[in-house]
């Protein structure tokens, strides 16, 4: 096999894997508030967006010491670790009780730091200047697929029905963890590259020379790796990004876990209200797989660069923050168990809901595949402390919007990314130029 057909299988299998378990886990997301609403009735006391918050909170301080991590294990071993743990707090649903609930929480939020450090570094060593937007949307895509298989399980399901059992949620909760588990074992397929260091690691023409001096070099490894990530911190491309990836995160949070409560809450959609959560999820899946296709496939021919595909994210986005505002009552997001009965400003409708979580789905993938391809460019040297410190800025606002999930209405939280969204888009077109100028300044060097 080819050196180019090594990195594109790598990336394939990069891809299927993370599709397996966030087949398990974004389903898990999706229905776990109104999973747990269901139980809050028994001895289990428990909140969703609660266990959320702790996950992103933890995950964004975690951030700080993944590329470390991922400097000592290598990459492959810490994805399969923290994909063990993603298994772990999926299985916590089969028996639930609270104080499981909130302890997998703080690992998992631990154990995605790793894996997302290490995914990105992964994605970037198989990877070059001239395939990294193409990889980057393939990866998008598969990952996103996820978002079919399981809500296409809840939908038909789920159908007609107004309260989940105890065996309609095993059923589906164990389901979930073997293949959360089928994604962890897969990672053990990704081929080595043999001239591919790990993060923070230096030449050494004396690798092996005894065990302490191997522990010496790992954790000479792992201070590097934090010291880069400390100083990227505070460039300006990387905090003028952080304004775009902070968008990214409350975004994030909204259609992964607040958007699918507020359709299950509407009583006015009927018995289909707890069904339409999975079909909303796999419309979702649609647009983001659509997105991260497309923008993959036209990446080599694009000669305008990424700044035309985050306008349409931001766009689309809007138009459907608009017909969700119109469409959905606004105390839909904090609705008891009983759901409610408001309406907006106009009928309910089901088509306008499924047609805003495709519209949200695609807008996601234009922003993420544009994100994941300009820091695979720009950092191309220092992949896994600039995942890392994406990763930091993003969980950290998704734990933030988890937690005022709990308390604001929907156009509050709607009026909030508004604000940010549209800043992060001034923020992603000034870096962008800045590194089209530096590719212009290069090959005006390079032709002399």
């Amino acid at each position: 096999m080819s050196p180019e057909s090594k990195k594109l299988f790598n990336i394939l299998i990069l891809g299927v894997s993370f599709m397996f378990i966030f087949t398990a886990f974004q389903t898990c997301g999706n229905i776990a508030q109104t999973v747990i609403t269901n139980l809050n009735n028994t001895e289990f006391h428990g909140s969703g967006y609660t266990s959320m918050s702790i996950i992103y909170g933890v995950f964004s301080a975690s951030n700080l010491i993944s590329p470390s991590v991922v400097a000592v294990v290598g990459p492959q071993l810490s994805m399969v670790i923290s994909g063990v743990f993603y298994s772990l707090y999926i299985a916590v649903f089969i028996q639930p009780s609270t104080w499981a609930f909130y302890t997998v929480s703080v690992f998992i939020g631990i154990a995605a730091a790793v894996l997302w450090t290490a995914q990105g570094n992964c994605l970037t060593v198989n990877s070059d200047e001239n395939s990294i937007g193409r990889n980057s949307g393939i990866f998008w895509a598969l990952l996103q697929s996820s978002l079919f298989f399981g809500n296409l399980y809840i939908y038909f399901a789920w159908q007609g029905k107004t309260h989940i059992s105890e065996s309609d949620r095993r059923t589906v909760f164990i389901a979930l963890t073997v293949i959360s588990l089928v994604g962890t074992v897969l990672f053990f397929l990704i081929r080595k590259q043999e001239d591919t260091k790990t993060p923070g690691e230096e030449d050494s023409t004396n690798e092996l020379q005894g065990d302490s001096s191997s522990f010496q070099s790992k954790m000479a490894r792992a201070v590097a790796a934090f010291k880069k990530s400390i100083k990227l911190s505070f460039t300006k491309e990387i905090l003028l990004l952080s304004v775009t990836t902070a968008y990214t995160g409350l975004e994030l949070t909204f259609f992964t876990g607040v958007y699918g409560t507020c359709i299950g809450a509407v009583n006015r959609f009927g018995n289909e209200e707890k069904s339409l959560i999975g079909l909303s999820g796999i419309f979702i899946g649609v647009g983001e797989v659509l997105g991260g296709g497309i923008f993959g496939l036209v990446s080599k021919k694009n000669s305008f660069g990424r700044n035309p595909v985050v306008m349409l994210g931001i766009v689309v986005h809007f138009i459907a923050f608009y017909l969700i505002f119109f469409n959905v009552p606004n105390d839909a997001p904090i609705a008891p168990m009983e759901g409610t009965d408001d309406i907006a400003y106009m009928i309910p409708s089901k088509e306008v809901a499924i047609l805003c979580s495709f519209l949200l789905g695609l807008g996601d993938s234009c922003f993420n595949t544009q994100l994941l391809s300009i820091l695979g460019f720009l950092y191309s040297e220092d992949s896994a402390p600039a995942f890392a410190i994406f990763k930091f800025v993003q969980s950290i606002c998704a734990a933030v919007a988890y937690f005022y999930s709990n308390y604001f209405l929907l156009q509050w939280q709607l009026l909030i990314m508004v604000v940010v969204g549209f800043f992060g888009t001034v923020t992603f077109f000034v870096v962008e130029w800045e590194a089209a100028a530096f590719v212009a300044r290069s090959s005006d060097y390079s032709s002399i």
